[in-house]
């Protein structure tokens, strides 16, 4: 008799594609996915999933070529930096008008009530509606208005959410865990596309960046960039500067009157450390809270199987690079489930 898995598809933006080569692991090794419970990316993968509809969207996101993406990317200024309209429409046609309580098997996703403070589990009713909550990603994509309840993504409260499946009787539960920071061993494995496809998407989402507030200017980087070249030039011109530093620089002056420091090549030093815009600064504080919500759920609920995916391999909002993080998902599931199996033998 097939083992039944209680599964568990943690938020983590682009990272939930990883969710599709989990699920199809778990699968090959003849496991039963008995119910599913998912937030953010882990909502939308487990609500495909339980509407018996994965392989359509697999198919859709690894024929999607660069202009595609593009075209999916309906820029918002208003709550989000994207409305998201144009990927959600996309995700209801493969999907079909369902409600939950129709799913072939039960299903939860959790968004977060912004008015009320509070966790929301969707257990019954629209379930395009459930999956577009749970995934509003703060500041990337807009909020849901259901009533008096402004909904966003679930992983502010819940980016792991065991609870909803600990009372599902089935013989195990896999969780996986897209913030993951101790597996430094896996590397996002390497698709070849066309240069342009990273360079368009890049500068949209400088674009979007660049119209928030905070935002590093495309001066201070060209500065920085200038800044190193000099030094370069000064090191090939100055043999005793290019043997006391290997990278070409002396250390910055005091600063002069106008307070910022100057190299030895006449360049003000920027600072190229941390956020860009106002986009990264709060994808990468939600990510930090993520961590560490994630661990305490962990450390409450341990499923389980584990199935950790490191946060490092892709950025927050890298949507296309789906097919890759399907192939890492996969391979992480495979070791993780093989040194299961063998200590349960």
């Amino acid at each position: 008799m097939r083992k039944r898995v209680a599964l568990v598809l943690g938020s983590g933006g682009a990272r939930g594609y990883a969710h599709i080569g989990v699920i199809e692991e778990i699968e090959r090794r003849g496991y039963e996915i008995a119910c599913v419970a998912g937030c953010s990316m882990g909502a939308v993968i487990g609500g495909i999933y339980a509407a018996g509809k994965l392989d359509d969207y697999r198919r859709w996101i690894e024929s999607l070529d660069y202009l595609d993406v593009l075209r999916l990317v309906d820029v918002s200024f208003r709550l989000g930096a994207i409305r998201g309209d144009k990927v959600f429409g996309h995700i209801r046609k493969i999907v079909g008008e369902i409600d939950i309580e129709q799913l072939r098997i039960p299903y939860t996703a959790v968004a977060a009530d912004l008015t009320h403070q509070q966790e929301i589990w969707f257990q019954e009713g629209c379930l395009h509606q459930a999956m577009r909550a749970s995934a509003a990603i703060p500041s990337l994509f807009t909020p849901v208005q259901q009533g008096n309840r402004v909904l966003v993504d679930g992983g502010i409260l819940n980016p792991l959410p065991i609870v909803p499946v600990v009372s599902s009787h089935c013989d195990l539960i896999v969780a996986v865990n897209l913030n993951a920071t101790n597996q430094s061993h896996y590397q996002l494995p390497v698709i070849e596309r066309p240069p342009a496809f990273k360079m368009r998407f890049d500068a949209l989402i400088d674009s979007v960046g660049s119209r928030l507030p905070f935002r590093r200017t495309p001066a201070e980087k060209l500065l920085r960039i200038d800044q190193k070249i000099a030094a370069q030039q000064a090191a090939k011109a100055n043999p005793w500067l290019s043997e006391a530093d290997p990278e070409g620089q002396q250390p910055a002056a005091a600063p002069e009157a106008g307070g910022a420091p100057k190299s030895a090549v006449g360049s003000f030093i920027i600072d190229n450390v941390g956020p860009a815009s106002l986009l990264d600064l709060i994808n990468q504080s939600f990510e930090v809270m993520q961590t560490s919500l994630a661990q305490y759920k962990i450390a409450g609920y341990p499923p389980d199987v584990l199935v950790n995916v490191p946060k490092r391999v892709c950025r927050f909002f890298e949507f296309y690079k789906g097919p890759e993080l399907i192939a890492l998902g996969r391979e992480i599931a495979r070791d993780t489930l093989d040194s299961y199996e063998h200590e349960h033998r």
